[in-house]
């Protein structure tokens, strides 16, 4: 074509337009062509000073969606949500983009903005994003703390170099200070990260030379098993692993390896799906092709990958309290498995829990409200930032526990109405239940921080109670075992 057709032609855009028309056949979001140009800068970024807005992202039906927001990074600031699907980045349609594309629009010099425009379930046009760029710096365990019945909480939000001992460090003081007994590991809104980290904080929990993941691709080089490389470092330790459906890649990974040894109890949402193996190959002239290689399965032969069809997420159209999508508890046409000790697990991608549980979902009524309010995202989310400020300052003795009055969200409103912000007062008062649950987390994480978030936030936390009360009394895993097995007969219709 370069030599033979009728007019000149630009043979790096007909190349790059021929590896685009390959990538469409390919039916896979995850493989695109990295052109040198912008592989380059992200190299640079990655290696020297960048910022971003703290969103985790990945191709869903078609479109980049937000897998999940970073707490207290720009983007969870702004109101971004898991689910969130992106319309436009700086004026640019982002239906035709893959996720590289994407993440290299989002980041840029800390300081410097960038504009996004969000397609959100139940609001009818896109909401838009003014958001300024930041340095991102992730603890992979912001907290540990003890609750009730010698039961230890630690929550991990990303997977990252040293999050095993991370995990390990904030354990090993609620067990040798406080005596916790058991474990809550929460990975809800933990996007993943390294495949490394996936394995070693599973390989905490395991014995030696059990399996943790496997990866399956065409190529023989792909086809790997990787397995625990030491003891159970907590043998004794009855755990209850809580995920949602903003968990996704390493996170799948220790949640399936877990379940499928026996070894904790998963409760929640079924997870992402997230189960691909990219490989970056250098091309002549500097260009990357990123390659879907191979796939993630679970020790007993779950695949992680969770196939989708484009178009926008019709998989939980009930919102819970706190706005996110509820995930429908549907088995009927999923594949199903055995654990190692025989439980009944099922496959289709992602991670079935144990015992599915959600906080209470919005009315019809309540939901419509809360579309309404989301059109107005970015200026909500400034104004309870503003108002939380306010509250903390006008109240010095604010324990954490309390409740918004209802006095408390008129003035809210009124908030809202100074900063010039287009209020619909029926949406506000509809919205009431969903408006004070993010009120008072906003409070909370500003009087005192992410562990004053989660304590404040206990009172809605269905997840949370439902592994409190698998875990009382609770001495060994198989007890554990026994209690969630009997809860579920107890659900069967």
């Amino acid at each position: 074509v370069e030599s033979s057709f009728v007019e000149e032609v630009e043979y790096d855009r007909l190349h790059e337009s021929a590896i685009d028309g390959l990538f469409r056949d390919l039916g896979d979001p995850h493989s695109s062509l990295i052109p040198a140009s912008s592989y380059e800068n992200l190299r640079i970024r990655t290696e020297g000073e960048y910022g971003g807005i703290g969103l985790e992202v990945a191709d869903r039906n078609g479109w980049v969606t937000v897998v999940s927001p970073i707490p207290n990074t720009p983007g969870a600031r702004a109101g971004i949500r898991a689910g969130d699907q992106f319309f436009e980045i700086e004026g640019v349609p982002a239906d035709t983009m893959v996720t590289d594309q994407a993440v290299e629009m989002l980041r840029g010099r800390p300081g410097t903005e960038v504009s996004v425009r969000m397609i959100r379930p139940g609001v009818d046009e896109p909401i838009p994003f003014t958001i300024e760029r930041a340095e991102i710096q992730l603890r992979a365990v912001p907290f540990g703390v003890m609750l009730e019945h010698g039961i230890g909480y630690v929550p991990l939000q990303t997977f990252q170099a040293g999050s095993e001992r991370e995990i390990a460090t904030v354990l090993d003081s609620l067990r040798e200070a406080e005596g916790a007994r058991s474990l809550i590991l929460d990975l809800r809104g933990n996007p993943g990260g390294l495949l490394d980290a996936g394995i070693a904080v599973s390989d905490l929990f395991l014995d030696v030379d059990l399996s943790i993941v496997e990866t399956r691709g065409r190529a023989s080089g792909q086809n790997e098993t990787y397995s625990a490389k030491k003891p159970d470092t907590y043998p004794d330790l009855p755990i209850v692993v809580l995920v949602d459906r903003a968990s996704a890649s390493a996170s799948e990974i220790v949640a399936g390896a877990l379940q499928d040894h026996d070894r904790a109890v998963i409760v929640g949402q079924r997870t992402f799906g997230k189960g691909s193996v990219q490989t970056l190959y250098r091309l002549t002239g500097g260009d990357v092709l990123r390659l879907t290689t191979a796939r993630w399965y679970t020790p007993v032969g779950r695949s992680i990958h969770r196939d989708s069809q484009r178009g926008v997420e019709t998989d939980g159209q009930n919102f819970g309290i706190s706005g996110e999508l509820v995930t429908p508890d549907d088995v009927s046409e999923r594949p199903e498995f055995s654990s190692i000790g025989g439980r009944l697990l099922y496959g289709g991608g992602g991670i079935t829990p144990d015992l599915f549980v959600v906080a209470e979902t919005l009315s019809a009524e309540e939901t419509q409200a809360v579309g309404r309010v989301f059109r107005q995202a970015s200026a909500f989310n400034i104004a309870l930032f503003n108002y939380a400020v306010s509250y903390i300052h006008d109240h010095p003795e604010l324990e954490v526990g309390y409740t918004l009055s209802d006095e408390d969200l008129d003035m809210f409103f009124e908030t809202l109405r100074e900063s010039a912000t287009e209020v619909d007062e029926a949406a506000f008062i509809a919205g009431a239940r969903f408006i004070r649950y993010h009120l008072e987390r906003e409070i909370a994480l500003q009087a005192w921080g992410d562990s004053g978030v989660f304590e404040q936030s206990r009172k809605y936390d269905e997840e949370l109670a439902s592994a409190l009360e698998l875990l009382r009394g609770i001495s060994t895993q198989d007890d554990l075992i026994e209690v969630v097995e009997q809860a579920r007969q107890s659900r069967k219709p």
